[in-house]
């Protein structure tokens, strides 16, 4: 039997399954927001995708037309396999280890999530009778941003000879995965040779894609250890470079490799210099060495459990779930240092390797409030954008800056343009990461540097996307919300409420900070004209059904026969033209809840309940966005099994691959809801009135839930049990929130229990689409 085993603080998969290895690559997947490698065995085969991936290094290529237009984005951007690193070459008295020959008497890998590696045990007899046991170690550095590196052990069963052979190795052949021409010619041997350079037991490669301009390099050195007389050799090629050890190891004696790895890219930098940076990371990592690398990531690692932690009481998996997504969340961000948290961080290829706005409104929050360094950091990277923002809005006939919908470099790189240019929403989601930020840090020194030219340029791109209408308010036509199965629609109500907070917190900042202002040329007026255009907002109701509107008219159209819908047709945009879907009343993803989330400040609370159930009835979650909002609304409105059932959806979105799709790399964003359904929904976390608020509830099934978060220096654990919540600081100064809508203090050393009132009534008659009800979740209260 081989499958995941439930720990609290692990991942591990026992056995072998050779038909789910690209599934496991990707939950297995190391990074640190720079480097990224997928889970794939150390000897290269078998294996169902490799990869390696340098956060922002791409190749471009011609997006496709079939009829062009003024303002299509020209070029797109793809993410490139790089020289991989991970490989060790097993062969035993000449037979190469390969877990398809032979036979494997047991194997087993497991992420730890304390010790930020991955580890693996495989016992394995050769074709020969000769057998032997190889554990791995693995880690990309929290803390050294270049640095990757690998322990690999043999245990010899009986007297064998042993050689490794350990590789860099550029353009490893990647099945096609893009049905576009232009993007498989781009990645069909993606990089060009600059510098090959071997020596002892070191090399370095670089190389550059043919179009993007950029070069990078790959370096790797090593410390081998063995009973016996070594052989070692080195070479090194255009696209190769092996480091190879020959042994012979008595029976219970091991052969120990210490593989050293250093990654590096830029768009400047020449390739003397980038050499000379790998070799440097290089220098570092060695002086560091094995455990020390190793004590520097279980203590990073520490800290960061300290403030961030969740802690699930009477559901193990879902508790190892949490984990693992808070894990991961981390992964893709924490040494990012101004580039983008891609779709798919950088356990895969899926989306391209695009980053897109789900960053901003799903995962930002999360590290806002547990690593708000990260945070800070990719807002950083949207700032280095706003000239591109700016070029695009120019380019589209409007002033500010127009922030792109998917994209690594800045750029827009979406040839649909429905779901992409006329997404404007964007850049007030980017806005609205800003504000967030900026209010649970405090952070003036980003806001004067960075946020408020964002805020400012995004206020700018409003104005001019929308104008007022007498006895109308302001609109804002033609645009696509957050559900791609309604596009370029007139006032979109979340897209209108993510402006109307945009415009007023860019009038805040340049009130308080008019130096900054007069800077960006901020003239006399203007804030007050983005008051009124904020107080003005379009946003469309049905009096008559007595809820918001999606967008204007949405409750006016067809109703899409779910009846007659099988379930083989979801997702429904791969069956149906985006045309049927477009005319119909039906949602791809969380809309108007989504702003009744991130703007709960605009509803009230019998709005918020009437909103939810008839949204609720017509979103399918063709989407893996969509879940976890549902849960936090699903929490707020009473409907607290549903909300656990939606939130389980989001945790095991990819560890049990909902989607189809984990083998092309993890979800981010759903792994970041994880943290969302449980804070925002069943803890009721908001920051809506510029402090924190609170209205826990704990869901059946649950014995109590905590979370550990940051606000303005002061780390704060919220602990919810049956009946009663406790607030605690564990760090910094006392803290001023709200609890239920009361306003109370946690001091230091003192905390603080409260009664939590019951859960208001559920709105009669939720019901889903057919067939598209989430899965009801049975607590697992097993564990190995």
């Amino acid at each position: 039997m081989s499958g995941y085993r439930v720990q609290p603080w692990k991942l591990r998969w026992e056995g072998l399954s050779l038909t789910d290895l690209r599934q496991t690559e990707s939950t297995f997947a190391l990074a640190n927001g720079h480097i990224g490698m997928r889970g794939t065995l150390e000897e290269g085969e078998p294996r169902g995708l490799p990869g390696t991936y340098l956060n922002g290094f791409y190749e471009e290529h011609d997006l496709p037309y079939g009829e062009s237009g003024y303002g299509y984005p020209e070029e797109g951007q793809t993410v490139v396999n790089v020289t991989d690193g991970k490989v060790l070459r097993l062969l035993v008295e000449d037979e190469p280890l390969d877990l398809r020959y032979g036979r494997t008497v047991a194997h087993e890998q497991e992420l730890d999530f304390r010790s930020g590696t991955l580890r693996r045990s495989t016992e394995w007899e050769s074709p020969t009778g000769k057998r032997v046991i190889v554990r791995t170690e693995r880690l990309v550095s929290l803390t050294q941003r270049a640095v990757a590196a690998i322990r690999y052990e043999v245990e010899a069963a009986q007297d064998v000879q042993l050689v490794v052979q350990s590789d860099l190795l550029a353009n490893e052949p990647v099945e096609e995965r893009s049905g576009d021409p232009r993007v498989a010619k781009a990645l069909d041997s993606p990089l060009v040779a600059d510098f090959a350079y071997a020596r002892g037991k070191r090399a370095v490669l670089a190389h550059r894609p043919r179009a993007s301009g950029l070069r990078m390099a790959a370096a790797m050195d090593h410390e081998v250890e063995a009973n016996g007389s070594l052989r070692t050799e080195v070479e090194a090629d255009e696209d190769l470079a092996r480091f190879t050890v020959a042994v012979d190891v008595a029976a219970g004696e091991k052969l120990t490799i210490v593989k050293y790895l250093g990654y590096g890219w830029s768009k400047q930098r020449s390739v003397p210099a980038l050499r000379a940076q790998v070799e440097a990371a290089l220098a570092g990592a060695l002086q560091t060495g094995w455990d020390g690398l190793l004590e520097e990531q279980r203590d990073f690692l520490d800290e960061f459990w300290n403030s961030a932690d969740v802690e699930v009481d009477g559901d193990p998996e879902l508790q190892q779930a949490v984990r693992f997504a808070l894990f991961h969340v981390l992964q893709a961000a924490v040494r990012g240092e101004t580039r983008a948290i891609a779709g798919k961080g950088l356990t895969g290829p899926g989306y391209d390797g695009h980053a897109f706005w789900d960053t901003e409104a799903f995962v930002l929050p999360v590290l806002t409030y547990t690593v708000p360094e990260a945070a800070r950091d990719a807002l950083s990277w949207r700032h280095s954008t706003v000239e591109d923002a700016r070029e695009r809005a120019r380019i589209l006939g409007l002033g500010g800056a127009a922030f792109p919908w998917r994209s690594i470099s800045g750029a827009e790189c979406s040839a649909y343009w429905p779901a992409s240019t006329a997404a404007f929403h964007v850049s007030g989601d980017v806005a609205y990461a800003v504000a967030q930020y900026a209010q649970a840090t405090g952070d003036e020194e980003f806001e004067r540097a960075a946020g408020a030219e964002i805020l400012v340029e995004t206020a700018r791109l409003w104005m001019s996307l929308g104008h007022h209408v007498p006895g109308d308010g302001f609109r804002i036509d033609g645009v696509t919300g957050p559900d791609e199965y309604t596009a370029v629609v007139d006032n979109n109500v979340y897209t209108n409420l993510m402006a109307q907070r945009n415009l007023r917190v860019a009038a805040e900042v340049c009130e308080r900070l008019p130096e900054v202002a007069q800077h960006l040329g901020v003239e006399d007026g203007e804030p007050e004209a983005w008051l009124r255009a904020a107080e003005a907002m379009n946003l469309p109701y049905d009096d008559e059904l007595g809820v918001h509107q999606q967008s204007e008219g949405f409750t006016k159209h067809a109703e899409w026969d779910f009846e007659a819908t099988e379930a083989d047709d979801y997702p429904l945009l791969l069956n149906y033209p985006y045309f049927d879907l477009y005319r119909k009343q039906v949602v791809k993803q969380a809309d108007l809840v989504l702003a009744m989330h991130l703007r709960g400040d605009a509803f009230t609370a019998a709005q918020k309940a009437r909103n939810f159930a008839y949204y609720e009835a017509r979103t399918v979650r063709d989407s893996s966005l969509s879940a976890a909002t549902q849960a936090v609304l699903a929490a707020e409105v009473g409907a607290l099994e549903l909300a656990y059932d939606y939130l389980s959806e989001a945790a095991f979105t990819d560890l049990h691959d909902l989607h189809h799709n984990v083998h092309n790399g993890l979800h981010m964003a759903s792994l970041a809801g994880v943290w969302l359904g449980l804070v925002a929904g069943f803890g009721g976390m908001r920051d809506h009135s510029g402090g924190l608020e609170f209205a826990p509830r704990l869901p059946v099934g649950l014995n109590r839930f905590s979370f550990r978060m940051t606000y303005r220096g002061s780390g704060l654990c919220v602990v919810v049990e049956e009946g009663k919540a406790t607030y605690r600081i564990v760090s910094g100064p006392g803290l001023r929130i709200k609890h239920h809508g009361e306003e109370v203090a946690v001091e230091p050393e003192n905390p603080l229990v409260l009664q939590v009132p019951a859960a208001p009534e559920p709105p009669e008659g939720i019901t889903q689409p057919a067939g598209r009800a989430p899965r009801r979740r049975t607590p697992n209260r097993a564990q190995d």
